[in-house]
């Protein structure tokens, strides 16, 4: 399998997908057409909206996106799509609709016949065992928390360490603790914004320029660099 997994669409400052535009263009560069867009995380906006953001960002680096909402037979579509990109947005949204219209099992089967998968955000959320670490309210209710399985722990993205000021609620930290405490076998990657995971291979890599940080039932938890082998979170 190969995918690219990316923690935010942008950081404070920058333009859309602005940071992880070339790695996108250079991860799809062998992909020359029919790349298959799911558009259903975006919730204030609409599809066409969201495919039309999408390729202006991404069009200096080579990539022309469609939405799957545009195909008469959508299962079609994603069974010959050369690559599918997810978008991130309403995690909760993204998972109903892909259930309604049976596009988790033929995703899952594209991009482990050997189509490449890039998602930001809740599509990175997405490619997990379930969607139960993402940050999300869920707006609507999906049929189960089932994910894509097409990597075996779970990704936090938008990661956080900081806890607001005058903020009494749970830490992302706390969070994410009260989800191993019920998951122990389970590791969750707290993937900071501007990170990315690219799987090539069944070997993880880490990109950018901040640490990971890992959670572990029974373990404290420790931060790992690019540097790091990660090859114990692709173990199934």
């Amino acid at each position: 399998m190969r995918l690219l997994l990316i923690s935010n669409s942008a950081s404070p400052g920058e333009k859309y997908l602005e940071r992880p535009a070339e790695h996108i263009g250079s991860f799809l560069s062998s992909v020359s057409e029919d790349i298959v867009f799911i558009p259903f995380a975006g919730v204030t906006f609409s599809h066409d909206e969201y495919v039309e953001r999408v390729n202006n960002a991404l069009a200096h680096v080579g990539v022309k996106v469609r939405g799957i909402h545009t195909y008469k037979h959508p299962l079609k579509a994603v069974a010959e799509a050369g690559a599918i990109v997810v978008g991130g947005g309403n995690t909760f949204r993204l998972v109903r609709m892909m259930q309604e219209q049976g596009l988790i099992e033929a995703i899952r089967e594209r991009v482990r016949a050997g189509a490449p998968y890039v998602g930001w955000s809740a599509g990175s959320n997405v490619a997990c065992p379930t969607i139960c670490t993402t940050n999300d309210m869920p707006i609507l209710e999906p049929r189960s928390f089932e994910g894509l399985g097409l990597i075996p722990f779970q990704i936090n993205p938008h990661y956080l360490d900081t806890h607001p000021e005058n903020h009494g609620g749970e830490t992302r930290e706390q969070r994410i603790l009260e989800y191993i405490a019920a998951n122990p076998e389970m590791y969750v990657a707290g993937l900071r914004e501007g990170s990315r995971f690219v799987v090539e291979d069944n070997k993880l890599t880490l990109v950018g320029e901040r640490t990971l940080r890992i959670f572990k039932q029974g373990v404290a938890p420790y931060e790992l660099t690019t540097e790091d082998d990660l090859s114990f979170l692709m173990e199934r």
